[in-house]
């Protein structure tokens, strides 16, 4: 069913993305470490459960991780592995297939990272391979007191030595999941260790259209092309908000009324988020705001800045715009700002 908010656990639920699929397992085979990027809402997490499902694996959240309490301690990291292993365990158990994970029968504080690694990928050696998956793995730098670096030095042992265990990260800021990782610093615990890259773009028009063509099909609505394209042009071509919009126009059966849901959904979502960005500095909810009004030039952000009150040093403000790329709000093409995401643009114009 496309029309279901829920990230998706089975392929054949998830439209159009064989060529993401089919990257993504040559990445596995290719390299220890795998990177899934793309925007928010893009469907990143739907194609790793799904592939998780097909294959020997553990995923974990690490946003719903660091959003408990602001950080990532061992002992947490700990538990969402050992509750990822049992639940592993129980579905080999239905094909009659038991493993003996010692990891799962001791108290996190009896246990090391280093060892549960070591053992799943004892684990890989008689299932064929097993995959360790981080998603929204950019959390993982508010791991531990040193900013992630003990695990990064772990990601590097399991690299050398563990042939059997494949760790893929996927990431929204991407930028800033390039910048956690430092591959190419030779300060960082994975200097000249070459990772995998597989990015989920946004669909085009033409697919778009066909997917909101197939998720009406099944819940057997008919609507008209035209009303499609609208919804389309509007909306673009981010999955998350497809579906959303689907789902209103199933309830509504009215293009105007489900496109204004959806937007009134996305809004309260968007929000949240900028909520957060704004902790960090209430400028970039300004640059933002700017980029969307079509202030979009770095000369048209900075006095646009300082007509909100906000007077901003040539070297900040290229720090904040450079952010806001590698969070992966903006982009920059041709000294020229754009949102990545076309519905952002909406909210923030009001």
């Amino acid at each position: 069913m496309l029309f279901d908010l829920r990230p998706k656990s089975r392929r054949e639920d998830i439209f159009d993305r064989e060529k993401e699929f089919e990257e993504l397992e040559e990445s596995i085979k290719t390299y220890p470490l795998t990177l899934l990027l793309g925007i928010r809402r893009v469907g990143k997490s739907s194609i790793l459960r799904a592939y998780l499902n097909e294959k020997p694996g553990v995923l974990i959240d690490c946003r719903e991780l660091y959003g408990e309490r602001g950080h990532i301690t061992r002992e947490d990291l700990i538990r969402e592995l050992q509750t990822g292993g049992s639940l592993f365990s129980k579905a080999l158990a239905k094909f009659r297939i038991s493993v003996d994970l010692k990891f799962l029968k001791l108290e996190p504080k009896e246990l090391s990272l280093r060892e549960i690694f070591r053992e799943l990928n004892e684990l890989g050696e008689k299932t064929g391979g097993f995959i360790l998956a981080f998603d929204e793995a950019q959390y993982l730098r508010f791991y531990g007191s040193r900013g992630g670096k003990d695990l990064l030095a772990l990601f590097a042992y399991a690299y050398d030595n563990l042939p059997s265990l494949k760790i893929v990260l996927t990431g929204s800021e991407v930028g800033l999941l390039h910048d956690f990782l430092d591959i190419g610093n030779y300060e960082s615990p994975l200097y000249g260790r070459i990772a995998g890259e597989v990015y989920v773009k946004p669909f085009d028009k033409n697919t778009s259209i066909k997917f909101l063509k197939k998720g009406f099909n099944e819940v057997g609505i008919d609507i008209l092309e035209d009303d499609l394209e609208r919804a389309v042009k509007i909306l673009d071509g981010i999955p998350g908000w497809l579906v959303t919009f689907g789902i209103e126009y199933t309830k509504e059966r009215n293009l105007e009324k489900a496109i204004a849901r959806t937007l009134e959904i996305a809004k309260g979502l968007i929000f949240g988020e900028l909520k957060e960005l704004e902790r960090r500095s209430p400028r970039y909810m300004i640059i933002l705001q700017a980029i969307a009004l079509g202030y979009n030039r770095w000369s048209l952000i900075r006095d646009y800045l300082a007509v909100k009150g906000y007077k901003t040093p040539e070297p900040r403000l290229h720090e904040l715009l450079k952010n806001l790329k590698k969070m992966s709000w903006i982009e920059e093409k041709d000294e020229t700002y754009h949102l990545t995401d076309p519905v952002v643009s909406i909210i923030l114009k009001g």
